[in-house]
């Protein structure tokens, strides 16, 4: 009697600590929706370091043939290509909107494409900071279904903290999409 006992109550406190091990796993899989605000990490302020430039450069007196205006832009590049990612999003599981900038495509389809925040990027406008840009690869071989350059998504999948270069811009991380579906 007392075996049965201790044999049921250790199958239930098993049980238990099984139940609270799965529930635990799956907060931390659980989709986490982002923003473009929570890619840059907390106490980053790219607004300080505009105004520290303006201050040296006086940047709304410059005239464009200025040689001091293409040393600016050069360490404002910098700027961008180095800025830090929140590396606490790092493996976590997340749901991204924004814009597909295409990088490997068959014309309906993309395997591979950065996403970024605001339309225009990378082709029309100067990229955005290494922190605002994503490279996503696509888990399937199939690729995402696009319907027109800068289609509006959302993306879902984990989110590292790696930085990759491309010939369009600088990503401060990466996502192996397990879905892209239209942003409405």
């Amino acid at each position: 009697m007392l075996t049965k006992r201790l044999t049921i109550w250790v199958m239930v406190a098993v049980a238990m600590a099984s139940m609270t091990l799965s529930n635990a796993a799956a907060a931390d899989n659980a989709v986490q929706e982002l923003e473009w605000t929570d890619l840059v990490p907390s106490g980053y302020n790219p607004d300080e370091i505009l105004e520290q430039y303006q201050k040296q450069y006086n940047i709304d007196e410059l005239p464009d043939d200025d040689p001091r205006l293409k040393e600016l832009v050069a360490k404002l590049e910098e700027v961008w290509k180095s800025a830090p990612v929140n590396s606490a999003l790092n493996g976590k599981t997340i749901k991204l909107p924004g814009f597909v900038v295409p990088l490997e495509t068959d014309g309906q389809h993309t395997s591979q494409f950065l996403l970024v925040p605001y339309y225009g990027a990378c082709i029309h406008v100067p990229p955005p900071p290494a922190n605002q840009t994503v490279h996503v690869t696509m888990r399937d071989n199939k690729g995402a279904e696009i319907r027109q350059l800068f289609d509006t998504v959302w993306v879902t999948g984990v989110i590292k903290t790696e930085k990759l270069t491309t010939d369009m811009a600088d990503a401060g991380y990466t996502i192996q999409a397990t879905r892209v579906e239209p942003y409405e």
